[in-house]
């Protein structure tokens, strides 16, 4: 499972990301960043553009 997936189910806090992204540092996984994390393009953009607040707010709006 992808953090964003881990997360929307509640099995994850948001902090959980820094972990989620050391692994992807660390690995020779191809994908992007934000595919390894599953996040869509809107997501990504939050992201880079506002901040990590701005995305957790996001995914919180689509929480189960």
């Amino acid at each position: 499972m992808t953090f964003k997936e881990k997360y929307l189910a509640g099995e994850i806090e948001f902090e959980a990301i820094d972990e989620y992204i050391d692994i992807w540092n660390n690995s020779d996984d191809d994908r992007t960043l934000a595919k390894f994390l599953g996040l869509n393009a809107e997501e990504e953009d939050v992201w880079i553009d506002d901040s990590d607040e701005a995305l957790q707010e996001l995914l919180d709006k689509q929480r189960a």
